[in-house]
């Protein structure tokens, strides 16, 4: 039959593995250091595996292919049942494979007069995230600007406990955050938002990325901004 599946530049692929982590149905594993969709069945066409691709090798096309096997999937996910969630694809890249912390209060208070860390998970930075995982089930995000860490001295105790914390800058990174976001806010059981930047302008990209996420998401939940000055204080 002919139908929309998805089409993967092996030219433009980094191996990352993230294309492979948003594919739920399995349809795409890393061979050889490079993404490959192995299961032209498994393909649903509803592409969340565009959204996760960093270098923009992934798009759709119209060509004969199997139809989408609904069935298929879901027995197969039933043999992965007892895998872990956070195993990563094989081949994909170190520094985004996907980790889980758990951060106990028992072992801040072993800690005394240390600081302690309050990132839950790993990777942190929004153009490494997929945009879904199991940390992201109930969770409370933070997206702060990457500045945003060096210049407030308690951002981990004040703004990153309890929260998966997203991080990014706009001005560097040159990218548009906006569908990432709203993919991860549309897809996920997400609880509140809270947006940490600089006071300087071009971190108004990442305020404006997140607004247009939490508009675009179709959910209303709840959300504020936080800035914080060159100097390190909070300015509202």
């Amino acid at each position: 039959m002919i139908r929309k599946i998805i089409h993967i530049d092996e030219e433009k692929c980094s191996g990352c593995g993230l294309c492979a982590n948003a594919c739920h149905e399995g349809a795409i594993e890393m061979v050889n250091g490079k993404a490959k969709l192995v299961r032209e069945h498994f393909c649903d066409g509803f592409g969340d595996c565009l959204l996760a691709c960093p270098t923009g090798a992934i798009s759709f096309e119209e060509r004969e292919a199997p139809a989408y096997d609904e069935q298929a999937v879901q027995a197969a996910k039933e043999q992965k049942k007892q895998e872990t969630q956070q195993k990563p694809p094989k081949g994909g890249c170190p520094g985004s494979r996907m980790m889980q912390f758990a951060r106990t209060e028992a072992a801040a208070s072993a800690s005394v007069g240390r600081s302690v860390s309050r990132l839950a998970q790993w990777p942190c930075q929004i153009k490494l995230l997929p945009t879904r995982a199991p940390f992201f089930d109930g969770a409370k995000l933070l997206i702060a600007a990457d500045c945003t860490a060096y210049a407030y001295a308690n951002l981990h105790e004040d703004f990153m406990k309890g929260k998966v914390t997203l991080i990014g800058c706009p001005k560097l990174d040159a990218v548009d955050y906006s569908e990432k976001l709203t993919a991860i806010l549309r897809d996920n059981d997400i609880k509140s938002v809270t947006i940490v930047r600089m006071e300087v302008p071009c971190c108004g990209g990442l305020q404006r990325a997140a607004e247009t996420a939490l508009k675009n998401s179709g959910k209303f939940l709840p959300w504020q901004v936080v800035t914080i000055s060159r100097d390190g204080r909070i300015l509202d």
